[in-house]
């Protein structure tokens, strides 16, 4: 991995405001990061605050495509039960257009139930939720691979669509790259191996992940697929300290513990966060979303970019 397949990710609805957001994605940006992700949630994960209050994830993306112009933008993940897929396929075009052509669109099947109480927002069970998933992935694909000037139809349970324009279109040729994630066993590699350009492995370990990846490559050559095209990523907690006495003030800052982030996360000195990436690397992940908890430490970018990222090419 060079800093180009290094992302920067964030958690907004822990609590941050767009200008906190916009000021991340920049300085990403002038770093030479290859993307800046954002999660697709409306609460607080840990208590009920969360001040300011939750941002819309394509309404950010689409301020930060007019205040940016080389780094990549999206999401990790939409969720399935936020949106209509036609408006959704709308949304995300026109983002791609305003951004020239840099969104990565991720997309899942939603899990966080708390959230959708709080909103008001449908929760179905899991299958019925994968089965939206699926259609949803269906439909966006279709709306967005309609050439111009003929129409798009599906006779979907959930969203049938008749004769629609399928406009507008994206930018990029064959609509911004689908990453899909999870651990599933068998409904998420399927899906990876139809419709995913990138699989994303989440908050586990190394071997957990790299049975994730081999998963993912036996679908795609279930149906055909070289396994090559779909790119494997790793999203994880990054906790990085020139010193211990760094790291610990940084972990610290997080408000989780440090040992549980030298376990659980890639977390640690220079040296170990440099080790852990690699590691990631030889497991198969070809670009690694580095979650970061604490939006005001910039300089803890400037370190990941100076200091860690020329030692993993």
């Amino acid at each position: 991995m060079k800093l180009a397949d290094l992302s920067i990710f964030i958690e907004p609805q822990q609590g941050a405001s767009y200008e906190e957001q916009s000021a991340v994605a920049r300085h990403a940006e002038q770093l030479g990061f290859g993307a800046f992700m954002r999660s697709d949630h409306f609460l607080k994960m840990g208590g009920v605050s969360g001040l300011p209050g939750p941002t819309d994830s394509w309404v950010t993306l689409a301020a930060l495509a007019r205040e940016t112009s080389t780094i990549r933008l999206g999401t990790l993940v939409s969720s399935a039960t936020f949106r209509n897929p036609g408006v959704l396929a709308i949304t995300v075009a026109q983002v791609d257009a305003m951004s020239g052509g840099r969104v990565d669109f991720g997309l899942g099947a939603g899990w966080y139930e708390a959230e959708h109480q709080a909103y008001g927002i449908e929760f179905p069970p899991l299958g019925e939720r994968f089965d939206r998933f699926e259609e949803q992935l269906a439909v966006i694909t279709g709306l967005w691979s309609t050439p111009a000037g003929a129409t798009f139809s599906h006779a979907g349970p959930r969203y049938p669509i008749v004769d629609s324009p399928a406009l507008p279109k994206p930018v990029q040729s064959g609509g911004p790259p689908i990453i899909i994630g999870g651990s599933g066993a068998r409904r998420t590699p399927a899906l990876a191996a139809r419709y995913a350009r990138e699989f994303n492995s989440g908050f586990g370990s190394v071997a957990s992940g790299a049975a994730d990846f081999a998963r993912v490559h036996a679908a795609c050559e279930a149906i055909g697929r070289d396994p090559s095209t779909v790119r494997c990523s790793v999203a994880q907690t990054v906790v990085c300290g020139r010193t211990e006495a760094e790291f610990l003030r940084r972990a610290a800052a997080t408000g989780r513990d440090a040992a549980e982030l030298r376990d659980h996360a890639i977390a640690g000195t220079v040296n170990e966060v440099i080790d852990k990436l690699r590691q990631w690397g030889d497991a198969g992940a070809a670009r690694a979303h580095l979650q970061i908890l604490d939006l005001a430490d910039l300089d803890h970018l400037d370190l990941l970019a100076a200091e860690v990222a020329p030692h993993l090419s």
